[in-house]
C-alpha cells in the first residue's frame, strides 16, 4: 500500500505548522474544505503530502453530512484521547481488503461538497479502534489518479531548503496494539506501540534516512528522519 497524504489534527488552528517552515520546508497551497468545517496548511513533497487540519466551523463539522464520518471526534483529541492522524491511501487494488466491508458500520462513503458529485471517499472511521487513524481513500484510481496527483504537485513547491524529498516509510505510535491486521505485512506503513501510554506519535523517514538525521518537533507529535 501506498501513502497518498497524511494529516495531523491542529490544537491551535494550524500554527503548529510554523515549525515545519523554520525546519525548511516550503509550505505548499492551503484549502478550505466547503461544507466540512475544516481548514488546512500543506506540505509536498515528491510522492506524499503533508496536511494540517483543524476545524474553521463546528457546524458543518457536525452537520448530518460529515457527522456519520466521526471526523469532529478526531478534531477533539485532546478531550477524547482519539488519534489526531488521517491516513489516506493511495486507491489501488492491494487497499480492496481494508475497505472490502462497505456493509461495516466502520466503513462510510462520504459525499463532499468540495468534490463532483458521485466522487465519494470511503473512510474506515475506526470510532472502536480510536488509537488508530482515521483511514481513507479517494475515489480517484489508476491512470486517473496518476494524472490527478501529478497535476496536483505540478503547482506546488517540492523542492526543500533541507534536501527532503521522498517519503519512504510512515510509522505511526499507538498506545494499543490492536486492529492492524490489514498493515502487518506493509514495509512503508507500520504501526508500533508507544512506551508511554496514551501517546500518540507520526515517525516519517524519508529517503531512507540518507542524510543520517531526526527531527523531532515540539509542537506536533511528529518525528522526521532525513
Amino acid at each position: 500500500m501506498q501513502t497518498d497524504h497524511i494529516f495531523i489534527f491542529s490544537n491551535n488552528n494550524g500554527k503548529e505548522a510554523k515549525e515545519l517552515v523554520d525546519f525548511g520546508f516550503l509550505e505548499g497551497s492551503s484549502r478550505v474544505h466547503k461544507g466540512q468545517g475544516t481548514t488546512n496548511r500543506k506540505f509536498y513533497f515528491k510522492n506524499f503530502f503533508l496536511e494540517i487540519l483543524w476545524v474553521n466551523d463546528l457546524e458543518e463539522i457536525q452537520s448530518p453530512l460529515v457527522a456519520p464520518t466521526k471526523l469532529w471526534q478526531r478534531a477533539d483529541f485532546k478531550k477524547n484521547n482519539f488519534s489526531p492522524f488521517g491516513l489516506c491511501l493511495v486507491n489501488t487494488e492491494s487497499t480492496d481488503l481494508v475497505f472490502a466491508n462497505a456493509t461495516s458500520t466502520n466503513v462510510v462513503k462520504y459525499q463532499p461538497q468540495y468534490f463532483p458529485a458521485g466522487m465519494e471517499i470511503e473512510i474506515l472511521t475506526n470510532e472502536h479502534l480510536p488509537h488508530l487513524p482515521w483511514t481513507f481513500r479517494l475515489p480517484f484510481k489508476g491512470e486517473i489518479e496518476t494524472e490527478i496527483k501529478e497535476n496536483k504537485h505540478q503547482n506546488e513547491p517540492t523542492t526543500h531548503q533541507n534536501g527532503i524529498k521522498n517519503l519512504t516509510e510512515a510509522s505511526f505510535g499507538i498506545p494499543y496494539f490492536k486492529g492492524i491486521v490489514n498493515f502487518q505485512n506493509e514495509q512503508t506503513i507500520k504501526f508500533v506501540k508507544n512506551n508511554i501510554i496514551k501517546a500518540y506519535t507520526l515517525t516519517l523517514t524519508f529517503d531512507n534516512q540518507e542524510q543520517g538525521k531526526t527531527k523531532v518537533f515540539s509542537e506536533l507529535p511528529l518525528i522526521i528522519k532525513y
